[in-house]
């Protein structure tokens, strides 16, 4: 296991040099946000990152992300030119000695929040998704606080996309997918960089919009259209385990044991009721999820990837990008972390 970070760049408020502070940190977890979506990255702006980040003494290993193109998921004949310039995204992210590279398939919205600064019971603030909000909520009305690349979307784009997508089964979905990795996954091999899609966040439809990485079934299907180790996953455990349908250890203990897990985002979330779901504190006993079992699973099927801890909550006054503090999910590294190192001691025991 590969401890990483995402960082957002210079204008990130955690500063990079406080990252590799982090004990057993290994690499950053980032990406070029200034060019368009669809667009290709110079090779300039690449190595110019990889620079930095290797300067601070951390690797340069994963890419989170390289956004796909509305065009490439809505199936439009459009869609080759942006599929090229991907390619090219992947050539040049190789060259420049890139692993894996994290991406998601999801309609217009990245992750999706009804509130992205909510305060909790011991006073930091976190990211929540209340079912009742969100069904009151309008985003052709801007109601939505988009978290992510989509939010540079104007009213009158966002209203065209929907347009668009109202055309949009999850079967024209699954094949718009399909004819995406059948072009890019040989161009990844030769660049022997691994692809490693993300699940949708929550995972399932959001304000009529079709998803489809939802489901241990779903991804089961996922990976057999091209059955190929550069075909793989980024598993995030809040993303698929916000679902109280996915039993997230039998999942990451299936798809580790196969091999097709390449990045692990690990955050615990307190599921509600009707749905909601809280983003928490990492440590098991504060959610629905048990980080411990997960990373046991990696271990017993000795995982070699990358695993970031996820959203964080903002404690001790800290203040910046919603639920990427460096205080809790430094906290979070540790956690895993110290779960990784009491395994592989454990381990060493039994095996005397």
């Amino acid at each position: 296991m590969k401890l990483s970070f995402r960082w957002y760049g210079e204008d990130d408020p955690v500063k990079i040099e406080y990252i590799k502070q982090i004990p057993t940190m290994d690499s950053i977890v980032t990406a070029i946000y200034d060019v368009p979506v669809g667009e290709v990255w110079s090779n300039e702006s690449i190595n110019k990152l990889k620079t930095t980040v290797e300067k601070a003494g951390l690797n340069f290993d994963v890419i989170e992300s390289v956004p796909v193109h509305e065009d490439i998921k809505l199936g439009l004949s459009s869609r080759d030119r942006y599929i090229e310039n991907y390619k090219e995204n992947i050539r040049n992210l190789g060259n420049a000695g890139v692993k894996v590279i994290c991406y998601n398939f999801m309609p217009i919205f990245d992750w999706t929040r009804s509130q992205l600064d909510k305060k909790l019971e011991d006073g930091s603030t976190a990211l929540v998704y209340y079912k009742d909000q969100i069904d009151k909520m309008d985003p052709l009305k801007g109601e939505l606080s988009l978290p992510g690349w989509d939010s540079s979307y104007s009213k009158e784009d966002l209203n065209d996309l929907f347009k668009e997508y109202s055309k949009i089964t999850e079967e024209d979905l699954w094949l718009n997918l399909e004819y995406f990795l059948k072009e890019i996954i040989p161009v990844a091999e030769e660049n022997d960089v691994k692809m490693a899609i993300h699940p949708d966040d929550p995972p399932w439809p959001i304000f009529g919009l079709p998803r489809i990485i939802t489901t241990e079934e779903n991804l089961d299907r996922f990976l057999k259209i091209v059955d190929n180790k550069y075909n793989g996953l980024t598993l995030c455990t809040g993303s698929l385990g916000s679902g109280s349908f996915n039993d997230i250890v039998r999942m990451v203990d299936k798809y580790s044991a196969q091999g097709r897990i390449h990045f692990m985002h690990v955050r615990n979330i307190k599921l509600l009721d009707d749905g909601s779901f809280e983003e928490t504190a990492h440590h098991s006993s504060y959610g629905s999820l048990d980080i411990v079992e997960i990373i046991k699973a990696l271990h017993r099927n000795n995982f070699d990837g990358y695993l970031r801890p996820d959203h964080g909550r903002m404690i001790w006054g800290e203040t910046g990008r919603a639920g990427y503090g460096l205080y809790d999910r430094a906290l979070g590294a540790a956690y895993i972390a110290g779960i990784w190192e009491t395994l592989s001691k454990l381990y060493k025991e039994e095996v005397k």
